[in-house]
């Protein structure tokens, strides 16, 4: 005997996203930092969820790093691979946040339309672009993995800002200078955007 209201063709879902936010008492939602490398963005984004977290909240970080070592570990750095890369890191943050959670992501993500995309995806109101406005000079400087240094030498083809192109936002919902502002500081504005977004209370 077939069970007539047993079919996971055709039944949707009843739990939704506000069924979601209201046991978790937050609102999901996409924190895209975007910037060159060594502008700051995997050091804000771990201690931006690192403080959510203390204050009893559920964050989450992707940054490049991670994701490369799984879901996008078969992608090289191609221009058409990057696209695909930031493709699909759009897609499962946009999950994430429907879910209810904090997505802090963490990539240089250097192409506007892939940014735009990864934001309609999410969907607009939920989607928050971090955009760390730091000189390639001071990047340069810091350099704490000798990326710049090896991409000068011609060791790494492709590398944003010296052999690949960085375009800019022209309207993120935050611009920080991580050579003239403090971690604490870049960490509150972001959480004070939160809060007045109605994101966390």
């Amino acid at each position: 005997m077939v069970h007539r209201d047993i079919d996971s063709d055709t039944t949707p879902g009843n739990v939704n996203r506000d069924d979601r936010e209201r046991v978790l008492g937050q609102s999901g939602c996409v924190v895209w930092l975007t910037g060159l490398s060594a502008s700051g963005k995997t050091t804000i984004a771990n201690s931006l969820e690192r403080q959510l977290t203390d204050e009893g909240f559920i964050a989450y970080v992707l940054d490049g790093d991670t994701v490369r070592k799984g879901l996008c570990k078969d992608l090289g750095f191609s221009e058409e691979a990057r696209h695909e890369n930031i493709r699909r890191v759009g897609e499962v943050s946009a999950l994430m946040a429907d879910a209810g959670i904090m997505v802090i992501v963490a990539f240089i993500s250097p192409y506007k339309q892939d940014r735009d995309r990864a934001r309609e995806t999410a969907g607009n109101g939920r989607f928050i672009e971090v955009y760390l406005n730091v000189s390639l000079e001071v990047c340069e400087q810091r350099d704490p993995k000798q990326l710049y240094r090896k991409a000068r030498a011609g060791l790494i083809p492709e590398f944003t800002g010296i052999s690949s192109p960085y375009e800019p936002p022209g309207a993120a919902e935050i611009v920080l200078d991580t050579s003239a502002k403090s971690l604490s500081t870049c960490v509150d504005t972001i959480k004070e955007f939160l809060k007045n977004h109605g994101f966390i209370p």
